[in-house]
Order: C-alpha cells, then sequence, then structure tokens
C-alpha cells in the first residue's frame, strides 16, 4: 500500500485561451489533494507527486485527465416552474440540486427558451483542456 500524502497549494487555472477559470489565491484557501486515495486522475497525480514545499508547477492536462469530458447525459431540459420565482434565469447562472445524501450538485443554465432552461450538470471545467499552475504552500504526510 503507497503511502497517503496531502499537498496544499495555491492553484491558477488557465483555460486555453490564458483567461483564468480558478484561482485559489482569491478566496485565500488553498487547494488540498490528496496522493494515493485515487480521488486524483493518475495523469494529475504523477504531475504533483514528489513536490516540496515552495515549489513552483505548471503543467497542461487534457480533458480527461483533468475534470473529464463533458457527458452529454448531464445535460438536463427542465420546466421552469420547477426553479425558485425569484432566481433570475440566464445563461451562465450557477444553480444547484439535491444529489445523493444530502449533497448539492451544482448546474449551469445552459440556455432558456420559453419555460424550458437547459441545465449543464458537468463540472464547470469538464471538456476542457486545463493549465495548472500550482505553488506548494505545505505538504502533509498522512
Amino acid at each position: 500500500m503507497s503511502s497517503m500524502s496531502s499537498i496544499l497549494c495555491h492553484m491558477n487555472i488557465l483555460l486555453e485561451d490564458g483567461s483564468t477559470a480558478d484561482n485559489t489565491k482569491a478566496s485565500g484557501k488553498p487547494a488540498r489533494f490528496n496522493i494515493g486515495d485515487e480521488s486524483l486522475s493518475p495523469a494529475f497525480e504523477s504531475e504533483i507527486k514528489g513536490l516540496k514545499q515552495g515549489d513552483k508547477h505548471r503543467f497542461t492536462l487534457q480533458p480527461k485527465d483533468a475534470f473529464g469530458d463533458s457527458n452529454p447525459d448531464a445535460i438536463h431540459h427542465m420546466d421552469k416552474s420547477r426553479f425558485p420565482a425569484d432566481l433570475s434565469l440566464e445563461a451562465g447562472v450557477i444553480v444547484s440540486f439535491a444529489g445523493p445524501g444530502g449533497s448539492e450538485i451544482p448546474g449551469i443554465v445552459r440556455e432558456v427558451l420559453g419555460d424550458s432552461v437547459t441545465v449543464d450538470l458537468n463540472h464547470p471545467l469538464a471538456g476542457q483542456v486545463l493549465t495548472f499552475e500550482l505553488e506548494v504552500v505545505e505538504v502533509l504526510d498522512k
């Protein structure tokens, strides 16, 4: 059994056009990655294995190694009446749905046509080639 460890790092995620999709410095909360518990794709894990405190590392991953490919089955057409009346429904709005075990599943409104609302439950970064810029804050051994 391989040893488990976690790394805390500030992370900047860049889209292919160079714009920032997510930056943990904005929230002031570093991201935590667990190595060895299969929560990360093998490609992602191999990139961060062996990083030490203070290291900076930049790498690019294909969608399947980052947040997965976009799944057409996760795109749903729903009736407008299922949403709160005071919610302004427009493309790009993020709505939450109750998932299994009380979890919340975020969905992104893609389109509103009359009473039909198209909601995408894929991860917002699914299907994207992403570049990760990591700065290791701390390495935690379990």
